[in-house]
């Protein structure tokens, strides 16, 4: 089955040089480029792309609030929720917490190799997140300080993670979660993990204690329907 891509950035060898890396792909094809956040919505409408590499930094409406546009319009229909993968360099580190705490589902740097960015691809397609690992660390670090400020869980998560958090601290597992949500298995991990990375939790267990400790949950709480 072949993954549809749309790549958008304001350099047009930059859309070039990866349409030809990702078209060389046996499983991936890029169906479409945007040089600007406005640009790369309307596209994303038409084409519906599986998953879109955005940039950051871009005249008019930049790619964080275009991931936010991109991932909110696709809740509409959450079992095609389009994947967004941040590209980026780590100097962009305080943009690049603004657009996973969007929903963007991982980031790259702008010089990882044609297979890591295949990878990442695949891997984001499947509900994983994707973080380059030379900067991880640094960004896993400073989400977990910034969700140790706030307990306000409510205004750091979707309305749509809110809900999976609640099933996730009732004990539910992915594949129940997707029973009573309606959701796919794949849609069940990406909150899953959007979660995990928003709250800066190593694990399910850590994030589940964070929300009895915030008073998010507690355990007499009725579960969303």
């Amino acid at each position: 089955m072949t993954t549809t891509v749309m790549i958008v950035d304001d350099q047009p060898m930059v859309r070039a040089g990866l349409t030809m890396l990702l078209n060389a792909e046996t499983d991936l094809e890029v169906i479409g480029e945007a040089e600007s956040g406005n640009q790369a919505l309307q596209l994303a409408r038409q084409l519906r792309p599986d998953v879109v590499l955005m940039d950051v930094r871009m005249p008019g409406m930049d790619g964080v609030t275009a991931t936010q546009h991109l991932v909110q319009e696709s809740q509409d229909n959450p079992n095609r929720l389009i994947k967004v993968l941040i590209m980026t360099t780590f100097d962009d580190e305080d943009v690049v917490v603004g657009a996973l705490q969007a929903g963007a589902s991982g980031y790259l740097l702008k010089h990882a190799s044609p297979t890591e960015i295949a990878d990442a691809i695949r891997r984001v397609l499947a509900g994983d997140t994707w973080l380059d690992a030379t900067a991880a660390t640094r960004l896993v670090d400073r989400l977990r300080a910034r969700s140790q400020d706030t307990t306000d869980l409510g205004a750091l998560l979707t309305p749509r993670e809110q809900e999976v958090l609640r099933y996730v601290a009732a004990g539910y597992s992915n594949h129940e979660i997707r029973d009573r949500l309606v959701l796919s298995e794949a849609t069940v991990k990406t909150h899953v993990s959007r979660i995990l990375l928003k709250t800066g939790s190593r694990d399910r267990a850590a994030v589940v204690a964070l929300a009895y400790r915030s008073g998010f949950v507690a355990p007499d709480d009725p579960l969303p329907q």
